[in-house]
């Protein structure tokens, strides 16, 4: 295999490890979601920013107010993404929450034809149905089974699947924005935007963002360079050098690698009603997220 498929590839196998620390860096933390939420936002805007300021100082300035306009949505869009999926974690188990959020393709292609006008296959539709018929049987399944993980499964679900949502929002207000500026202003962006929209909840919601002991900052921390810089960062990278599809079926490991995380370092092991669901869900994804090429 030659350096050029090789290296991509192992970029992807890294960022799926460290996009799957993600949950568990936040179930560890005792900060409330939405204050963890922010300063992973924050801290990773603070360690791109630099970057940035170095190789396209130019770039940000150049934008245009659609453009601004567009990044302003993307970033709202995003902070409710983390908003929603950190606050679900309190509420279901980690392998629901995190297939659950893993959904956003499907709204991807339902959003892109609904807005867009984009193209809808077969196969797109029957992508769609199976992931919906898999969400329905891990939703319920575990309450009239009576082996629920979490305090309010549904709810918890019903959080997960609005994350999936929002970052269904973020990908689609996204695009002209991407096709504009190149990756690092871009996210830079995005991410500003992101932390001034979760700062607003914070203080809406007279939440404390000082007085946290040094643990929680080192976990802040992680959940920055770890699924913030090392995950995401080497995900754009990879779409330059991989078809979009690999990398959309790679990152269905995260759900897997968030579980067996969940069950080496939480002692959490899923329900059968929802390993089974995730199952169909992860299917359906697959189905979607392949058509849509």
């Amino acid at each position: 295999m030659s350096d050029s498929v090789a290296r991509p590839r192992l970029a992807l196998a890294v960022a799926v490890v460290a996009i799957s620390t993600s949950a568990i860096l936040i179930r560890w933390s005792t900060a409330p979601p939405v204050v963890a939420a922010f300063y992973r936002v924050l801290l990773t805007t603070a360690l791109l920013a630099p970057v940035l300021l170095a190789r396209h100082a130019d770039a940000v300035g150049d934008l245009s107010g659609r453009h601004l306009l567009a990044a302003g949505l993307t970033g709202v869009a995003l902070a409710a993404h983390f908003a929603a999926w950190f606050e679900s974690l309190s509420w279901t188990s980690v392998a629901a929450s995190v297939t659950l959020v893993q959904s956003q393709p499907i709204f991807v292609v339902t959003g892109a034809w609904l807005l867009l006008n984009e193209r809808v296959t077969g196969r797109t539709v029957l992508g769609v149905v199976v992931a919906i018929a898999g969400i329905v049987v891990m939703s319920l399944g575990d309450l009239l089974g009576g082996t629920a993980v979490g305090p309010r499964p549904l709810y918890g679900n019903a959080l997960a699947l609005v994350g999936g949502l929002m970052a269904a929002g973020y990908v689609l207000a996204g695009r002209s924005l991407r096709q504009r500026l190149p990756l690092l202003p871009y996210v830079t962006v995005v991410y500003g935007v992101a932390a001034l929209a979760l700062l607003a909840v914070v203080l809406a919601q007279g939440l404390p963002l000082t007085g946290y002991e040094s643990r929680e900052w080192l976990l802040f921390l992680g959940m920055a360079v770890g699924p913030g810089i090392l995950g995401h960062t080497l995900v754009n990278w990879s779409l330059a050098h991989v078809e979009s599809s690999l990398v959309s079926v790679t990152l269905l490991g995260e759900p897997l690698g968030s579980a067996l995380l969940a069950l080496l370092l939480l002692t959490e092991v899923p329900s059968s009603w929802t390993v089974a669901g995730g199952a169909v869900v992860l299917a359906g994804i697959t189905l979607t997220a392949r058509s849509s090429e």
